[in-house]
């Protein structure tokens, strides 16, 4: 089968994803502490040593002993190598990016980092960490820009308004929707704005479908994906280690801003999940789980090499 093929597949066939997946959106996964289980081995049934019968052992039983004793050693430098490996993966040290150790949720290959993947992953952990501060001017700043390119020719209203609901925030004042999503939510958004504009205005403005009674909010389904996005690249551990985290580490390292168009292909993806599921509020969730079900099998692909080679891609305009 073809690339082409096999993107026309996924794109029109296979967008509703795998089924009984499950993805908690609402809180943070916790990092689980490496299990350093009791060492322990074997011995039963080895010989005793004794010297009065040193005059009756030949060659062939000297061999034996040594290679029982060689086996205990080896064993025991096994073990201790395997607590040292989940020591130093659990410290989060630099050790722990020299030498990775796979485990059950991990890729098989340990993963290397060069030093512009490195550069751009703690730039994008420096991101991630910025909470966002309704009290902070430059963020105050940012809400309007996002307004003025959502609403071009209306007038940028208060901090606190009534008109901040129209764009899919909860309440009247919208930072308080950004506890789980922090600024790079914002940042999110308003890189699809700019890049996406086609794209951004279909999705705020629902135009395209037949669409439900009660729709999802499109600025907190957008702070959701970003939240969502956070935890499939796996972008909290030292280095990513699950299949999507590793895959994105190769598309970061050919694009500094893979994250944010990455952002924008599972917002559209979103829309088409729902529209395909004609879904309502109150399965919000549910879209949310396959629509990171879809978003890891692209990622995976073999012929995919930068964000525009996912099939998905190919829904946004600009």
């Amino acid at each position: 089968m073809s690339a082409s093929n096999l993107r026309r597949r996924l794109h029109h066939a296979d967008v509703d994803g795998r089924k009984n997946e499950h993805v908690d959106i609402c809180h943070v996964d916790s990092l689980d502490e490496p299990l350093l289980g009791k060492s322990s081995y074997d011995d039963g049934g080895s010989e005793v040593y004794d010297p009065r019968r040193q005059d009756l052992w030949d060659d062939d039983d000297r061999k034996k002993e040594q290679l029982h004793w060689s086996f205990l050693f080896s064993n025991l430098i096994a073990q201790w190598a395997q607590w040292l490996a989940n020591i130093i993966v659990s410290s989060g040290s630099i050790f722990g990016r020299l030498f990775p150790f796979s485990s059950d949720n991990q890729t098989s290959n340990p993963v290397y980092l060069s030093p512009l993947q490195e550069e751009r992953l703690d730039n994008l952990r420096r991101r991630l960490k910025i909470p966002f501060d309704g009290s902070r001017i430059e963020h105050q700043d940012a809400l309007k820009q996002l307004w003025k390119l959502a609403y071009p020719s209306r007038e940028i209203p208060p901090l606190k308004s009534e008109s901040w609901k129209e764009m899919g925030w909860q309440g009247t004042d919208p930072s308080t929707d950004f506890r789980g999503g922090g600024y790079i939510s914002l940042e999110n958004l308003i890189f699809f704005a700019r890049n996406y504009p086609a794209s951004f205005q279909m999705l705020l403005n629902k135009v395209q479908g037949q669409r439900a009674d009660w729709e999802y909010p499109f600025a907190v389904a957008g702070i959701n994906i970003s939240f969502m996005l956070i935890q499939m690249l796996d972008l909290q551990s030292t280095v990513p280690s699950s299949k999507s985290g590793v895959r994105f580490l190769e598309l970061l390292g050919r694009d500094e801003n893979a994250f944010d168009h990455l952002y924008c292909v599972a917002f559209r993806m979103l829309d088409a999940q729902w529209l395909v599921k004609r879904a309502s509020y109150m399965e919000f969730n549910e879209v949310m789980k396959s629509t990171r079900t879809q978003l890891e099998r692209e990622l995976v692909l073999e012929d995919v090499l930068a964000v525009k080679d996912l099939p998905s891609y190919t829904m946004l305009d600009k």
